[in-house]
């Protein structure tokens, strides 16, 4: 595990809160926020996933 895996999985889960806490607040700005930033935190995981794809890859050799 690498730190963009595990900074990807963090962004995600904040953005999930705050997703949550914009429905129950019923603040659309706030739920918007929550999505982009659970965007950010998948491509920053797929990111991370990749890397250590790669670096496994080469271990192989």
């Amino acid at each position: 595990m690498n730190k963009d895996q595990i900074k990807g999985t963090a962004k995600d889960i904040s953005g999930k809160i705050q997703e949550e806490a914009g429905k129950i607040t019923g603040s659309k700005e706030d739920q918007a926020k929550g999505l982009a930033k659970q965007v950010e935190g998948k491509i920053q995981k797929g990111v991370g996933d990749a890397k250590e794809t790669i670096k496994d890859a080469a271990n192989k050799l």
